[in-house]
């Protein structure tokens, strides 16, 4: 059960909401959080009772060390240190025994096997959760709650499969805090509006440009030129509606509720540089290596050298946690190169209008080159397409054909074939009209459908992203209209319903 279901939405949410406010409002606030830790629980539940079993023991491993640590404080180290390891391999033996099996394999020419293990959505985002719950709690930074008050921190359902990835003080004082759980119109509509917004992106653009990705990202050895363009264009913008809008939904229906996640997207697309991006990308997981391992590993304490390669070993990490593949490594590996060539001081853009550049570099104390920030955005939203293809590719051979492939200058007959695999109702209209007039226009119909996604996620990123519309949302008539038949819109499209891409993560 998703977000972007009917069940979720005409079922699990209203309950949700009843049952919430209406324990809050009797003043039955351990009941309350009784109800939606279950509730929370049951919503996981829905995915699979292995991945439940799953879940709780992880709990109630992490919250027996942290009652360790309460008991005897002087084996706080080592509780850490065994903590961080049984995270961990929970995290490899599920996610990454598989590929490691495979490259001994490989290497030694050995036929190791192992059974195929079912990955548990949203470990990864629930395990970092807790790393960072057991470090804090041994380095004195967290006290030892109530199993209650952990347990609903690890299951809240707004960000238990996809993020973002908060931590304890954020989401705990919020829920301590009584007057979060009254009923607030103002933080309601703009749940509301948000959970609406995130619907559409993801139904109406991003499962819709899905169709197209999927198709050629599986037909990478017949691709011409143009198709592989519009094929990785397509992804870029997919990507981006499909994660930003769960979070716009997480986000919404966790304002509804009375509390608010961490922000986890900030507008990248519009970023002027790689470092900037990763500012403004996933940013709970940027925080999370940058607090729990660029900074212990030395961060930029330690020499240019060191400051180097403390960032390249973030970022190999970074692909790593998002999928066990080589692809992966080269994405993150990729992307580490881009963030370090941003600091060395080569080359540099420059800053916004009224503004004096505070950035620092390694090798230089004045950049070399300084660009116009329209080419600096231009440039970091190119060589991003361009890591996507590993990030989405199967295996680095599909990558390099992918790569090959946007070479190969020739008729593009397998545009038509791609752009058809859109497959929307709204096509059928045009095509019978054409039909009507004698004329086979299907192939143009595609291609232009294909077109007018592409250009509007592409408008949309350059737009008020979704937090910055609610803060500033006036409610008026037209807007209300407006989000009104989004809503309507998004609710009929959920028949086509597909997952969210970061659920495999």
């Amino acid at each position: 059960m998703g977000f972007n279901s009917f069940t979720f939405i005409l079922v699990f949410l209203p309950i949700l909401l009843i049952g919430w406010f209406a324990l809050n409002k009797l003043e039955k606030y351990t009941v309350a959080e009784g109800f939606l830790t279950l509730m929370s629980l049951y919503f996981y539940y829905t995915f699979g009772v292995s991945f439940l079993l799953i879940l709780l023991f992880s709990i109630a491993v992490n919250y027996c060390l942290s009652f360790i640590i309460k008991k005897r404080p002087q084996t706080s180290k080592v509780i850490k240190i065994i903590g961080v390891i049984f995270n961990l391999l929970l995290l490899f033996y599920f996610k990454y025994l598989g590929f490691f099996i495979d490259n001994v394999n490989a290497i030694s020419g050995a036929h190791l096997s192992a059974k195929e293990i079912l990955m548990p959505i949203g470990i990864s985002f629930f395990t970092f959760g807790q790393i960072s719950f057991i470090v804090d709690r041994a380095n004195n930074e967290a006290p030892h709650y109530p199993f209650l008050q952990y347990a609903l921190y690890t299951v809240y359902f707004p960000k238990l499969i996809q993020g973002p990835i908060a931590f304890h003080k954020e989401m705990i004082d919020q829920f301590e805090n009584k007057d979060l759980r009254r009923l607030h119109v103002d933080n309601f509509a703009s749940g509301l509006t948000s959970f609406i917004i995130g619907l559409a992106k993801k139904v109406i653009l991003a499962d819709t440009l899905s169709g197209a990705v999927n198709y050629g990202f599986q037909q990478t050895y017949y691709l011409d030129t143009i198709t592989v363009i519009a094929v990785m264009l397509a992804y870029t913008f997919q990507i981006y509606l499909d994660f930003s809008g769960y979070c716009d939904m997480a986000n919404g229906v966790s304002m509804m509720l009375g509390f608010k996640l961490p922000v986890n997207f900030n507008s990248p697309y519009k970023a002027s540089s790689a470092k900037e991006l990763w500012q403004r990308w996933h940013m709970t997981l940027s925080r999370f290596f940058i607090k729990y391992v660029y900074i212990p590993l030395g961060g930029s304490r330690k020499g240019k050298v060191r400051t180097v390669v403390n960032v390249l070993i973030v970022f190999v990490l970074s692909g790593l946690w998002h999928g066990a593949g080589w692809t992966y490594i080269c994405w993150g590996l990729m992307q580490g190169l881009l963030v370090v060539w941003d600091d060395l001081g080569i080359m540099s853009v420059a800053p916004e209008k009224g503004k004096e550049s505070k950035a620092r570099y390694l090798f230089f104390e004045k950049p070399l080159l300084v660009i116009p920030r329209a080419l600096g955005n231009a440039l970091t939203f190119f060589m991003f397409v361009i890591s996507l293809v590993f990030f989405r590719s199967e295996d680095m051979a599909h990558a390099i054909g992918m790569f090959k492939r946007l070479f190969f200058w020739t008729y593009p007959g397998f545009l038509y074939r791609t752009a058809s695999k859109l497959e929307i109702a709204e096509n059928y209209i045009p095509r019978q009209l054409f039909s009507q007039l004698g004329m086979n226009a299907d192939n143009t119909v595609y291609v232009v459908t294909l077109v007018i996604y592409i250009a509007i996620s592409a408008y949309i990123m350059t737009r008020k992203n979704t937090q910055e519309i609610v803060e500033k949302a006036n409610y008026s008539k037209k807007m209300i209209l407006g989000l009104a038949l989004l809503f309507v819109w998004s609710f009929i499209s959920l028949s086509n319903v597909s997952t969210f891409i970061y659920f495999q993560f």
